[in-house]
């Protein structure tokens, strides 16, 4: 039986003394006996000196460099012993009692590796944050999109996902993950650098059997965008490209079908750019393609020593859904 002293909660940091002001009082208020770590990724702010004047039973863990989500997190988790990983973004405060629902599924749940809570966002607090939701799908070509947000379509929270429902993807705004798990999986992968380094995580973790939740009545507040911004075209590029890398290595069959798919799909996607006039996120679809392209050998060698399993979309294309349809939930 887990308790509230196996659960290590690991935020990682960079540059984000503000938002530590802001969203750390939280999680040292309502985390009980759980251990918590800053990562910080060689920060150049005061944010190490803040917490160790303010928070001094805070265990802070350096990186060397800023190595990114991806390699940032492998990095410090080799060091970080409790049996549960939190992962938990900088800019997200939690609420009273929101571990008790993750150890009841911890404690009930068979082959249970990896949960997500309720993402709301900070701003709007009556409305699921952009950034995983209610929990995460993707479709046969490697789109995303989540119960409570479809491309920029985001819900408010009446209750309506305030339930617990077995999921594809958990955000990594804030995740939980067995340690056993995410080592045996090998962490993320940290060619990822940002972005959707979770989803592949994920999918990987799908495909070798282990169970992925959504926990509703655990909840947590994001700002979302606090290191790039939805309008930055580097998400839009660690965006495309990532979708792609994660496509390559997890779908189960027909890549090369797929790919076709996805190659006539981001040109749409890139067209629309243009027509919006916002001729920096052209470029960054381009940009991603070629690194894509550049990186396929070595992608393809991956994907011959990974486990590749059916049944990871429950939607073929929600980009059909979406735009042709006008479907806004799922």
């Amino acid at each position: 039986m887990y308790s509230y002293k196996d659960i290590a909660i690991v935020i990682l940091n960079w540059n984000g003394k503000s938002l530590l002001e802001q969203c750390l009082p939280s999680v040292v208020n309502y985390s009980n006996n759980a251990q918590i770590y800053v990562a910080d990724n060689a920060s150049t702010d005061d944010s190490i000196a803040f917490i160790k004047t303010n928070y001094p039973n805070i265990t802070i863990i350096k990186n060397s460099k800023n190595l990114g989500f991806a390699e940032g997190y492998n990095l410090a988790l080799a060091s970080v012993k409790e049996p549960l990983f939190c992962l938990l973004n900088n800019d997200a405060e939690v609420t009273p009692q929101w571990l008790e629902p993750i150890l009841d599924l911890y404690n009930t749940q068979e082959n249970l590796a990896i949960v997500q809570p309720k993402i709301l966002d900070y701003n709007k607090r009556d409305t699921f944050e952009y950034a995983g939701a209610a929990g995460g799908f993707i479709d046969k070509y490697g789109y995303p999109y989540c119960r409570g947000r479809i491309f920029n379509h985001i819900e408010k929270d009446t209750g309506q996902y305030d339930d617990v429902k077995e999921i594809l993807w958990a955000s990594g705004a804030c995740f939980f993950i067995k340690s056993s798990v995410y080592k045996k999986l090998g962490g993320f992968d940290n060619s990822f650098f940002a972005h959707m380094e979770e989803i592949d995580l994920c999918w990987r973790a799908f495909n070798q059997n282990f169970k992925i939740v959504y926990a509703g009545y655990s909840t947590v507040y994001h700002i979302g965008g606090a290191t790039l911004s939805n309008q930055n075209p580097k998400k839009t590029y660690l965006n495309f490209r990532n979708s792609l890398y994660a496509l390559t290595k997890n779908t189960d069959k027909n890549l090369f079908g797929r790919l076709f798919v996805r190659l006539i799909l981001d040109g749409i996607a890139g067209l629309r750019f243009l027509l919006q006039l916002k001729i920096s996120h052209f470029f960054s679809i381009l940009k991603a393609h070629f690194s894509f392209y550049s990186k396929f050998p070595r992608l393809l060698k991956q994907r011959r020593g990974l486990i590749q399993r059916a049944g990871y979309y429950k939607i073929s294309s929600i980009v059909w859904s979406y735009f042709i349809l006008k479907k806004t939930q799922f």
